[in-house]
């Protein structure tokens, strides 16, 4: 199909920060590279990284990309031994590395400097088809369905890394600060863990969300919890969470910062919001054993995002709601009806 147009939700550079940035417009195809699929698109989640980079807040790499890093695809064309025609896989943020340097060498893939990211450096899921790299695809569980794969593609593995990350152990008290898209797909998954869970978000929405599905205390996004955490998660690019984070914490806790961008880092009091070996780390990114991990785990607890459907030419609405946060679970854009 490499001279077959198809449809995309195009970001030009030119209308980046404006209120409608996209334009749904036909899009031709690039010639398949080696080693790549071509996928048709049946489901792609909208992320909050997408907003940053429609608003001009990540600087634009390209000068047209289609945005969308959550991709549930078929592949179409490039089939393998592994990836054979009319196999069903996932496609995330990182859709490259150079596979050779110290970080690539070590496990730690996620910091390559030469990575590239899917709808950001080359076309993502806002489309009809995409081309991707076939050694960064993942197989998905039988049973999941499109609509409900596609947020566990970055909101779930980058949620599941920032556990990681911040060292969770089971049966910890544990915070979410935000309650949005990646932190009700990190829930269930502490609960399957026996932790506690504390959640401090704005919106009754998000609030009664959280209360539906099992956390222990839910507060306002200031509010601070009834006792000492173990862990906390910020998801809210806000600096002053960060510090409310540190405020909640124990002695020896860990705050992970779970955002790609942050609005500012509030100057905030050493004595009594650091000190005691509390830490602060942040969560870049994820590796392909980071999604493999959740994907079986997400499957073992049968573990289910609550969705909202869009479709590609209310790509902008999409976007809209979640900035909005009108969208208490994942948005997912669906480009074939």
């Amino acid at each position: 199909m490499d001279n077959v147009q198809y449809r995309g939700a195009v970001l030009h550079r030119t209308r980046v920060g404006t209120k409608h940035p996209l334009v749904v417009e036909q899009v031709a195809p690039e010639p398949l590279a080696p080693g790549s699929l071509r996928l048709k698109v049946r489901a792609c989640g909208v992320c909050r990284t997408d907003l940053h980079i429609t608003a001009g807040e990540l600087e634009p790499h390209r000068d047209a990309v289609i945005p969308g890093h959550q991709i549930v695809g078929e592949v179409v064309d490039g089939a393998t031994p592994a990836r054979p025609l009319g196999m069903r896989v996932g496609v995330s943020w990182v859709g490259s590395t150079d596979g050779s340097c110290w970080y690539c060498r070590n496990d730690r893939e996620n910091l390559c400097d030469h990575a590239l990211f899917t709808g950001y450096d080359f076309d993502g899921g806002y489309a009809e088809y995409v081309a991707v790299r076939a050694d960064f695809t993942h197989p998905l569980p039988e049973g999941l369905d499109d609509l409900h794969a596609a947020p566990l593609l970055c909101a779930g593995v980058i949620g599941f890394r920032a556990l990681r990350v911040a060292g969770v152990e089971r049966g910890e008290r544990v915070g979410l600060y935000g309650y949005g898209a990646s932190a009700h797909l990190v829930l269930p998954v502490l609960r399957a863990w026996g932790c506690d869970v504390y959640v401090s978000t704005r919106g009754e929405s998000r609030r009664k969300l959280a209360a539906t599905m099992g956390a222990k205390w839910i507060g306002d996004a200031s509010d601070r919890p009834p006792v000492a955490l173990d862990r906390a998660v910020t998801f809210a690019p806000a600096g002053d969470v960060v510090i409310a984070a540190l405020a909640a914490i124990r002695k020896g806790g860990v705050v992970a910062i779970n955002a790609i961008h942050l609005d500012r880092v509030p100057q905030f009091d050493y004595d009594s919001l650091l000190w005691g070996e509390r830490q602060l780390r942040s969560v870049a990114n994820m590796t392909r054993g980071d999604a493999r991990d959740f994907l079986q785990l997400a499957h073992a607890i049968d573990l289910r995002p609550q969705t909202r459907a869009f479709s590609l030419d209310d790509a902008n609405q999409a976007l809209a709601a979640i900035a909005a946060d009108e969208v208490a679970g994942a948005a997912v854009i669906v480009p074939h009806e």
